[in-house]
Protein backbone atom coordinates (compact mmCIF):
# COMPACT_ATOMS: atom_id res chain seq x y z
CA UNK A 1 0.00 0.00 0.00
CA UNK A 2 1.30 3.64 -0.70
CA UNK A 3 1.57 5.60 2.31
CA UNK A 4 -0.38 8.39 2.54
CA UNK A 5 1.17 11.76 2.87
CA UNK A 6 -0.83 14.09 5.34
CA UNK A 7 -1.19 18.13 4.15
CA UNK A 8 0.49 20.04 5.85
CA UNK A 9 -1.97 23.17 6.21
CA UNK A 10 -1.17 26.86 6.11
CA UNK A 11 -3.35 29.50 7.86
CA UNK A 12 -4.19 32.96 6.78
CA UNK A 13 -4.21 36.57 7.87
CA UNK A 14 -7.84 37.91 9.12
CA UNK A 15 -8.64 41.01 8.07
CA UNK A 16 -11.83 43.03 7.28
CA UNK A 17 -13.73 39.91 7.80
CA UNK A 18 -11.68 37.89 5.30
CA UNK A 19 -8.80 35.34 5.54
CA UNK A 20 -6.34 36.77 2.67
CA UNK A 21 -2.82 35.44 2.21
CA UNK A 22 0.57 37.40 3.80
CA UNK A 23 1.20 40.11 1.15
CA UNK A 24 5.27 39.61 1.48
CA UNK A 25 4.20 35.42 0.61
CA UNK A 26 5.92 34.27 3.53
CA UNK A 27 5.13 31.86 6.06
CA UNK A 28 6.98 30.38 8.85
CA UNK A 29 6.28 26.59 10.59
CA UNK A 30 4.32 26.15 13.65
CA UNK A 31 5.60 23.44 16.07
CA UNK A 32 4.48 22.08 19.28
CA UNK A 33 6.08 21.79 22.52
CA UNK A 34 8.18 18.76 21.49
CA UNK A 35 9.08 20.46 18.72
CA UNK A 36 6.57 18.37 15.99
CA UNK A 37 5.16 20.37 12.97
CA UNK A 38 1.97 21.31 13.66
CA UNK A 39 1.04 23.91 10.52
CA UNK A 40 2.12 26.88 8.74
CA UNK A 41 1.10 30.30 9.50
CA UNK A 42 1.08 33.42 7.50
CA UNK A 43 4.09 35.62 8.28
CA UNK A 44 2.67 39.47 8.16
CA UNK A 45 4.03 41.94 6.59
CA UNK A 46 4.20 46.42 6.76
CA UNK A 47 1.79 45.82 4.44
CA UNK A 48 -0.71 43.80 5.78
CA UNK A 49 -0.98 45.86 9.35
CA UNK A 50 -1.70 48.62 7.02
CA UNK A 51 -4.48 46.71 5.36
CA UNK A 52 -5.03 45.82 8.86
CA UNK A 53 -5.56 49.05 9.76
CA UNK A 54 -7.58 50.03 6.95
CA UNK A 55 -10.46 47.38 7.63
CA UNK A 56 -10.50 48.70 11.33
CA UNK A 57 -10.75 52.39 10.75
CA UNK A 58 -13.49 51.77 8.55
CA UNK A 59 -15.45 49.33 10.42
CA UNK A 60 -15.08 51.33 13.43
CA UNK A 61 -17.84 53.85 13.04
CA UNK A 62 -20.28 51.32 12.41
CA UNK A 63 -19.49 49.65 15.78
CA UNK A 64 -19.18 52.12 17.70
CA UNK A 65 -22.53 53.24 16.38
CA UNK A 66 -24.56 50.09 17.38
CA UNK A 67 -26.19 50.25 20.80
CA UNK A 68 -24.30 48.65 23.83
CA UNK A 69 -27.12 45.49 24.09
CA UNK A 70 -26.34 45.08 20.57
CA UNK A 71 -22.96 44.61 20.96
CA UNK A 72 -23.08 42.55 24.06
CA UNK A 73 -25.55 40.51 21.72
CA UNK A 74 -23.31 39.74 19.20
CA UNK A 75 -20.28 38.66 22.25
CA UNK A 76 -23.02 36.17 23.42
CA UNK A 77 -23.31 34.86 20.46
CA UNK A 78 -19.74 34.48 19.35
CA UNK A 79 -19.24 32.57 23.15
CA UNK A 80 -21.52 29.96 21.93
CA UNK A 81 -19.55 29.25 18.68
CA UNK A 82 -16.36 28.75 21.11
CA UNK A 83 -18.63 26.31 23.34
CA UNK A 84 -18.86 24.46 19.72
CA UNK A 85 -15.54 24.59 19.05
CA UNK A 86 -14.19 23.57 22.88
CA UNK A 87 -12.49 20.12 21.92
CA UNK A 88 -10.56 21.98 18.55
CA UNK A 89 -9.42 24.64 21.03
CA UNK A 90 -8.99 22.15 23.58
CA UNK A 91 -6.50 20.39 20.98
CA UNK A 92 -4.43 23.73 20.07
CA UNK A 93 -3.95 23.88 23.18
CA UNK A 94 -2.17 20.48 23.78
CA UNK A 95 0.01 21.60 21.42
CA UNK A 96 1.57 24.41 23.33
CA UNK A 97 2.62 22.06 25.93
CA UNK A 98 -0.22 21.44 28.30
CA UNK A 99 -2.11 18.18 29.94
CA UNK A 100 -5.46 17.79 28.52
CA UNK A 101 -7.00 18.20 31.81
CA UNK A 102 -5.18 21.88 31.97
CA UNK A 103 -6.32 22.81 28.35
CA UNK A 104 -9.79 22.07 28.61
CA UNK A 105 -9.64 24.37 32.27
CA UNK A 106 -8.55 27.14 30.19
CA UNK A 107 -10.79 26.64 26.91
CA UNK A 108 -13.72 26.76 29.67
CA UNK A 109 -12.38 29.86 31.52
CA UNK A 110 -11.75 31.16 28.48
CA UNK A 111 -15.42 31.10 27.60
CA UNK A 112 -16.49 31.99 30.77
CA UNK A 113 -14.39 35.56 30.31
CA UNK A 114 -16.04 35.78 26.81
CA UNK A 115 -19.34 35.67 28.68
CA UNK A 116 -18.45 37.60 31.67
CA UNK A 117 -17.19 40.91 29.50
CA UNK A 118 -20.37 40.17 27.35
CA UNK A 119 -22.72 40.90 30.23
CA UNK A 120 -20.74 44.42 30.70
CA UNK A 121 -21.08 45.83 26.91
CA UNK A 122 -24.76 47.58 28.60
CA UNK A 123 -23.59 48.16 31.83
CA UNK A 124 -20.48 50.05 31.37
CA UNK A 125 -21.67 53.35 30.35
CA UNK A 126 -23.50 52.85 34.49
CA UNK A 127 -20.28 53.01 36.08
CA UNK A 128 -18.22 55.00 33.69
CA UNK A 129 -20.30 57.73 33.21
CA UNK A 130 -22.52 60.49 35.58
CA UNK A 131 -24.90 63.25 35.71
CA UNK A 132 -23.01 66.17 37.18
CA UNK A 133 -23.78 68.40 40.00
CA UNK A 134 -23.61 71.77 38.71
CA UNK A 135 -24.16 75.65 39.53
CA UNK A 136 -26.97 77.48 36.39
CA UNK A 137 -30.10 76.12 34.82
CA UNK A 138 -28.35 73.06 33.18
CA UNK A 139 -27.77 69.65 32.73
CA UNK A 140 -24.74 68.14 32.58
CA UNK A 141 -23.79 64.91 31.64
CA UNK A 142 -20.20 62.74 31.14
CA UNK A 143 -20.64 59.88 28.98
CA UNK A 144 -17.78 57.12 27.66
CA UNK A 145 -17.37 56.58 23.91
CA UNK A 146 -14.72 54.35 22.44
CA UNK A 147 -11.32 55.52 21.47
CA UNK A 148 -11.25 54.10 18.34
CA UNK A 149 -8.86 52.06 16.59
CA UNK A 150 -6.92 49.80 19.14
CA UNK A 151 -3.29 48.13 18.45
CA UNK A 152 -3.11 44.66 20.31
CA UNK A 153 -0.34 42.73 21.74
CA UNK A 154 -1.75 39.36 22.22
CA UNK A 155 0.22 37.39 25.49
CA UNK A 156 1.69 34.00 25.00
CA UNK A 157 -1.42 32.64 26.88
CA UNK A 158 -2.97 31.79 23.87
CA UNK A 159 -6.80 31.32 24.46
CA UNK A 160 -7.44 32.66 28.15
CA UNK A 161 -4.94 35.52 27.84
CA UNK A 162 -6.02 36.59 24.11
CA UNK A 163 -9.93 36.76 25.21
CA UNK A 164 -8.80 38.52 28.34
CA UNK A 165 -7.53 41.39 26.28
CA UNK A 166 -9.57 41.33 22.86
CA UNK A 167 -13.14 41.03 24.65
CA UNK A 168 -12.87 43.94 26.77
CA UNK A 169 -11.51 46.06 23.35
CA UNK A 170 -14.19 45.50 21.03
CA UNK A 171 -17.42 45.63 23.68
CA UNK A 172 -16.94 49.16 24.18
CA UNK A 173 -16.92 50.41 20.70
CA UNK A 174 -13.27 49.87 19.40
CA UNK A 175 -12.24 48.39 16.68
CA UNK A 176 -8.91 46.42 16.87
CA UNK A 177 -5.50 44.87 15.29
CA UNK A 178 -4.29 42.06 17.04
CA UNK A 179 -0.90 40.46 16.82
CA UNK A 180 -1.12 36.68 17.96
CA UNK A 181 0.91 34.93 19.83
CA UNK A 182 4.02 34.14 18.01
CA UNK A 183 4.87 30.57 19.05
CA UNK A 184 1.23 29.57 19.60
CA UNK A 185 -1.32 31.36 16.84
CA UNK A 186 -3.57 28.67 16.44
CA UNK A 187 -6.08 29.33 18.86
CA UNK A 188 -5.80 33.04 17.23
CA UNK A 189 -6.74 31.53 14.06
CA UNK A 190 -9.68 29.61 15.04
CA UNK A 191 -10.84 32.14 17.26
CA UNK A 192 -10.99 33.89 13.84
CA UNK A 193 -12.69 31.41 12.04
CA UNK A 194 -15.53 31.43 15.24
CA UNK A 195 -15.13 35.43 14.49
CA UNK A 196 -16.00 35.01 10.90
CA UNK A 197 -18.94 33.13 11.27
CA UNK A 198 -20.62 35.22 13.70
CA UNK A 199 -22.44 38.02 13.38
CA UNK A 200 -19.30 40.36 14.14
CA UNK A 201 -18.88 42.69 11.37
CA UNK A 202 -16.07 42.88 8.74
CA UNK A 203 -12.89 44.56 10.77
CA UNK A 204 -13.76 45.35 14.22
CA UNK A 205 -11.47 42.28 15.26
CA UNK A 206 -8.36 41.66 12.60
CA UNK A 207 -5.70 39.18 13.35
CA UNK A 208 -2.56 39.07 12.09
CA UNK A 209 0.25 36.51 12.77
CA UNK A 210 3.73 36.77 12.14
CA UNK A 211 7.16 38.28 14.28
CA UNK A 212 5.92 40.59 16.74
CA UNK A 213 9.47 42.18 16.66
CA UNK A 214 8.09 43.05 13.13
CA UNK A 215 5.17 43.70 13.19
CA UNK A 216 5.13 45.36 16.52
CA UNK A 217 6.88 48.69 15.73
CA UNK A 218 4.62 49.68 12.68
CA UNK A 219 1.80 49.90 14.94
CA UNK A 220 2.98 51.45 17.76
CA UNK A 221 4.10 54.29 14.86
CA UNK A 222 1.07 54.14 12.70
CA UNK A 223 -0.76 57.18 12.66
CA UNK A 224 -3.89 55.81 12.57
CA UNK A 225 -3.61 53.40 15.38
CA UNK A 226 -5.42 55.26 18.38
CA UNK A 227 -4.30 52.79 21.32
CA UNK A 228 -1.72 50.35 22.00
CA UNK A 229 -2.15 47.17 24.58
CA UNK A 230 1.18 46.15 25.06
CA UNK A 231 0.76 43.35 27.24
CA UNK A 232 2.09 40.36 24.91
CA UNK A 233 5.33 42.34 25.04
CA UNK A 234 8.72 42.08 26.94
CA UNK A 235 10.26 45.39 28.65
CA UNK A 236 12.49 45.99 25.34
CA UNK A 237 10.16 45.47 22.74
CA UNK A 238 7.70 47.80 25.19
CA UNK A 239 10.03 50.68 26.01
CA UNK A 240 10.55 51.07 21.58
CA UNK A 241 6.58 50.98 21.50
CA UNK A 242 5.89 53.12 24.41
CA UNK A 243 8.44 55.60 22.54
CA UNK A 244 7.04 55.34 18.71
CA UNK A 245 3.21 55.60 20.35
CA UNK A 246 3.95 59.19 21.81
CA UNK A 247 4.85 60.50 18.78
CA UNK A 248 0.42 60.72 18.01
CA UNK A 249 -0.32 60.30 21.65
CA UNK A 250 -1.76 57.09 21.50
CA UNK A 251 -2.95 55.71 24.57
CA UNK A 252 -0.81 53.07 26.32
CA UNK A 253 -1.56 49.96 28.38
CA UNK A 254 1.40 48.80 29.10
CA UNK A 255 2.99 45.18 30.11
CA UNK A 256 1.16 43.87 33.28
CA UNK A 257 1.94 40.23 35.35
CA UNK A 258 -1.50 40.12 36.38
CA UNK A 259 -2.70 36.49 37.02
CA UNK A 260 -5.51 36.34 34.11
CA UNK A 261 -6.98 33.38 36.09
CA UNK A 262 -7.90 35.89 38.91
CA UNK A 263 -11.17 38.57 38.76
CA UNK A 264 -9.98 40.70 35.69
CA UNK A 265 -12.50 44.00 37.35
CA UNK A 266 -13.04 47.04 34.22
CA UNK A 267 -9.36 48.29 34.20
CA UNK A 268 -9.02 46.93 30.64
CA UNK A 269 -12.51 48.39 29.50
CA UNK A 270 -11.80 52.08 30.80
CA UNK A 271 -8.16 51.49 28.98
CA UNK A 272 -9.69 52.53 25.71
CA UNK A 273 -12.99 54.82 26.72
CA UNK A 274 -12.64 58.53 26.25
CA UNK A 275 -14.79 60.66 28.59
CA UNK A 276 -17.12 63.22 26.64
CA UNK A 277 -18.86 65.35 29.08
CA UNK A 278 -22.08 67.59 27.78
CA UNK A 279 -24.34 70.47 29.00
CA UNK A 280 -27.75 70.68 27.50
CA UNK A 281 -29.84 73.70 28.98
CA UNK A 282 -32.86 72.76 31.44
CA UNK A 283 -36.21 73.45 29.22
CA UNK A 284 -39.16 75.47 30.75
Amino acid sequence: MTERLSVRKTYKLFIGGAFPRSESGRSYAVNDAKGTFLANAARASRKDVRDAVVAARKAQPGWAARTPYNRGQILYRIAEMLEGRRDQFTDELRGSGLTKTAARTEVDAAIDRWVWYAGWADKIAQVTGTANPVAGPYFNFSTPEPTGVIGILAPDGPLLGLVSVLAPAILTGNTTIVIASEPAPLPAITLAEVLATSDLPGGVVNILTGHRTELAPWIASHMDINGLDLTGADEDLATDCEQAAAENLKRVLSPTTNDRATDPGIARMTAFLETKTVWHPVGI
